[in-house]
């Protein structure tokens, strides 16, 4: 295609077919990846606070670097939730104007939802290489040269 055969800027989204169903599909996939989110959510609260009561008594390094790593990773599931709820809401939105047909603007919300639900994956991804940290932070006692048999 030559520069002279150009599409216009709205094109993909003018010529784009979509309806109800659409938008409707990704409701049990983000449903299901909140509630993976909030597993994972609850699971490190739960780690966290054993930690917390096992540093309170001991000043355990390796307890207060896992913490430091849940912290962040904590913080990350956050985030992947709030993005992954945003999505969904404006899947909804989405469906409403489509419904009272404004295909355009119902297409334009629907493209944001997908940047959106990927930018919640996306994170996801960081947190769950994140998690490898904590694990070897956890297996660190069994390479220390302290540790006879």
């Amino acid at each position: 295609m030559g520069a002279s055969e150009r599409l216009p800027i709205g094109y993909p989204l003018a010529n784009m077919n979509i309806d109800l169903t659409t938008p409707a599909l990704l409701f049990s996939t983000i449903s299901l990846l909140l509630l993976a989110y909030t597993n994972r959510f609850l699971a490190l609260a739960t780690v966290i606070r054993t930690l917390h009561r096992e540093y309170q008594k001991t000043a355990d390094p390796v307890a207060a670097a896992q913490i430091a790593n849940l912290r962040r990773r904590v913080n990350l599931i956050r985030d992947m939730q709030t993005l992954g709820v945003a999505s969904l809401l404006l899947c909804t939105v989405c469906m409403g104007l489509l419904f009272a047909g404004m295909a355009l603007l119902g297409k334009v919300i629907f493209a944001i939802s997908l940047l959106l639900m990927v930018g919640s994956l996306t994170i996801s991804l960081v947190e769950i290489r994140m998690s490898v940290g904590a694990l070897n932070l956890q297996l660190s006692d069994m390479e220390s040269p302290k540790r006879m048999r």
